[in-house]
């Protein structure tokens, strides 16, 4: 059974992984994003917003299963975490990647919030990696791809 201050800092993990509080929330961030930019980088923009959504999408499923799957083998670093074209390969892709997104959010949600998992224990499987550690580092990657993505909606919806 959690302390009382173990069960409030799984409470704010979850708040920081959905967004709340000082970080954009995931569907704040894609909302109304034109089909039609999901693939354009402006001047200077290393990434258009297709490769920033799947390459969140990527990560946050490789953290998720790190913590969760002994057996899981991440992707190679960088080229197995960000998709090789700017723009989703078609119509369905976009969607696609915001509902696995989606998921894998809560499912790491749902592993955090378990009394069962230790946030303390380093993982057998890693380096020293504790599901702490996992969370902090999903919720502050999330958040800062998740600004980059609102600022890259803010240029390329300018430009129209």
């Amino acid at each position: 059974m959690d302390s009382k201050e173990t069960t409030v800092l799984r409470s704010r993990l979850v708040d920081a992984l959905r967004g709340h509080e000082s970080h954009v929330e995931f569907d704040d961030a894609i909302k109304d994003f034109p089909p039609e930019l999901r693939g354009t980088k402006p001047a200077g923009a290393p990434h258009s917003a297709w490769q920033l959504l799947e390459h969140m999408r990527i990560a946050q499923h490789d953290i998720l299963e790190f913590s969760r799957n002994p057996q899981h083998e991440s992707p190679d670093w960088p080229e197995g975490y960000w998709p090789k074209s700017d723009a989703p390969p078609d119509a369905r892709a976009w969607d696609a990647s915001v509902e696995a997104f989606r998921t894998d959010a809560r499912e790491m949600q749902k592993l955090i919030e378990q009394p069962q998992q230790d946030l303390f224990r380093a993982f057998e499987h890693g380096k020293g990696q504790t599901l702490l550690r996992e969370a902090l580092v999903l919720a502050t990657h999330n958040s800062y791809h998740l600004g980059q993505l609102v600022y890259l909606k803010k240029m390329l919806t300018a430009e129209d």
